[in-house]
């Protein structure tokens, strides 16, 4: 039960348990700071971890039977997939703040959080447990100022368009929409650039993404897309065609 509860409080610090919701036709929410900060994709020497993509992670999160592993860019298991909980290779507030001032470079992008018979570590880019979680261990997160949205959902007849904010005044001119309310949902994502933000959409029964003009990014083929900090974190979006088993795609539809 210790270990249950600990784990727990890792994981809320940052914000962890939110990249497992599943999109829900209900109100549409501006998504809440988050303390988790963005890595700088560095070109890698490794050769197991070839740079194909600048825009994305050298390791991205893949499930295999049932289990959490790494893939490269490739799509090459790098780290063997035994996890129950895997999440990008990020920061972690908590770590970072440790009053045991040797553990915080474990806090850094360098380093993923996973979890394994309830119990979480960080792990290296090579798989290496580094470090099991102590409650003792963690410090506060700075907290920094939200970045406002520029952009929100708008519902009109039925249907969910988008407005920006700090110009929209009369529903009744079709011009003042940056998307007319024609969706059966919309779902801004949280990222780093508030002016071109990613939106999950449905339409038909089925999902997509496109972008604040209206722009197809995702093709609308999606049973559910996952509303989360996947684009946040590492510039992808968590899919599922099924509802049950879901996977990483980049913002070209390349699945991983």
């Amino acid at each position: 039960m210790k270990n249950v509860v600990q784990f727990l409080c890792v994981f809320i610090s940052i914000f962890v348990f939110s990249q497992t919701r599943s999109v829900k036709k209900s109100t549409v929410k501006i998504t809440p700071k988050t303390t988790v900060k963005k890595s700088s994709f560095r070109a890698n020497k490794n050769p197991d971890l070839p740079l194909i993509n600048v825009e994305l992670p050298l390791l991205i999160p893949k499930k295999k039977d049932g289990n959490f592993g790494y893939v490269n860019q490739k799509g090459k298991f790098i780290i063997q997939p035994e996890y129950h909980i895997a999440v990008f290779f990020y920061e972690d507030c908590n770590l970072l703040n440790s009053p045991n001032l040797k553990l915080r470079k474990l806090g850094t992008a360098d380093y993923a959080t996973v979890e394994k018979d309830e119990i979480s570590y960080r792990i290296d880019k090579k798989g290496k447990r580094v470090y099991k979680f102590k409650q003792s261990d963690l410090g506060q997160c700075v907290h920094k100022e939200y970045v406002q949205q520029l952009f929100q959902a708008y519902t009109m007849n039925g249907f969910f368009g988008i407005i920006e904010k700090a110009t929209f005044q009369n529903p009744q001119d079709y011009k003042q929409f940056k998307i007319y309310p024609q969706y059966d949902y919309l779902f801004i994502m949280e990222g780093d650039d508030v002016a071109n933000p990613m939106i999950i959409a449905s339409k038909n029964n089925v999902f997509g993404v496109v972008d604040v003009n209206n722009n197809v990014i995702i093709p609308f083929e999606y049973a559910d897309i996952k509303r989360n900090f996947s684009w946040k974190l590492g510039r992808m979006f968590d899919v599922s065609k099924d509802g049950k088993n879901y996977y990483y795609v980049d913002s070209k539809n390349k699945t991983y």
